[in-house]
């Protein structure tokens, strides 16, 4: 089999299009790339939505926490201590057999038992809350002066917040934001490992690199290959976010910019 059958094969075999069995004996370097790559899907899958989503609670969160309503400002302060304080792969694993439990009580919770949404909701709420944290302290490093001079222009309410506030905090923010988006496609390698099982053997690509690992019983292959995308996605991810950050920074000058530094998270 030439390595572009191998592609048509098993090129989407983990949104189930293609070959429907794992192969048993060929474990070439193009059949490792190829389904590890497949499963690459289901990671930038869950890193885009729960990204997206979670910016706009993020958002939410650090306006509560800056409240001067007390249950607002405290739901903010406990939302974002508890995601925070947790590790991620313990929260994956007890949302897993929460939902469970709430399926037992009633069919309509039958999705939230499968990765594509219970995991996604779990990786939107955590990146939500730390996220959160970012956008408040960029909402406290706002300078005096921006906000005393939409004031005197006139400025107030949600055209001040549209045109001052939350563009700043963005700009402020979006160099530690950017390392919170990388480390959130690497935390989504946690969701077939720590909870949520596979269906069909549609896995994400550290689901296939493990396989190939057991099965070959040679791991010095299939996770340099996984390591390998992952590098890749970062880059494109910095390129992306790079481009966003000098959208926002576009009015300063050259010198006072802020630059993206990468700051890779050990532990969470």
């Amino acid at each position: 089999m030439s390595c572009w059958d191998i592609i048509a094969d098993y090129g989407l075999r983990s949104i189930g299009i293609g070959e429907r069995l794992l192969p048993k004996s060929d474990f070439s370097i193009c059949t490792q790339v190829t389904l590890i790559g497949s499963g690459l899907i289901w990671n930038i899958y869950f890193g885009v939505f729960s990204l997206i989503s979670g910016f706009f609670l993020a958002t939410a969160v650090a306006l509560g926490k800056t409240s001067s309503i007390w249950p607002l400002r405290k739901a903010s302060d406990w939302f974002i201590f508890v995601f925070r304080g947790s590790p991620l792969f313990i929260q994956i694993f007890f949302a897993y057999f929460l939902f469970l439990s709430l399926k037992s009580v009633s069919p309509i919770f039958d999705p939230l038992t499968a990765a594509w949404l219970g995991a996604l909701i779990v990786l939107f709420l955590n990146t939500a809350a730390y996220s959160g944290e970012i956008f408040y302290g960029a909402l406290l490093s706002i300078p005096k002066g921006d906000l005393e001079a939409a004031d005197a222009y006139g400025f107030s309410g949600w055209k001040k917040f549209r045109k001052i506030t939350w563009p700043t905090m963005l700009r402020l923010a979006w160099p530690a934001y950017t390392n919170e988006a990388i480390f959130l496609f690497h935390a989504t390698t946690l969701v077939y490992f720590s909870g949520f099982p596979a269906w069909k053997q549609k896995g994400d690509a550290l689901y296939y690199a493990s396989y190939f690992a057991d099965k070959t019983f040679n791991p010095f292959i299939p996770y340099p290959i996984l390591a390998g995308y992952f590098i890749l996605l970062t880059l494109i991810i910095i390129t992306i976010f790079g481009l966003i950050n000098r959208h926002l920074n576009r009015h300063l000058p050259q010198s006072v910019r802020v630059k993206l530094k990468v700051r890779p998270t050990i532990l969470r």
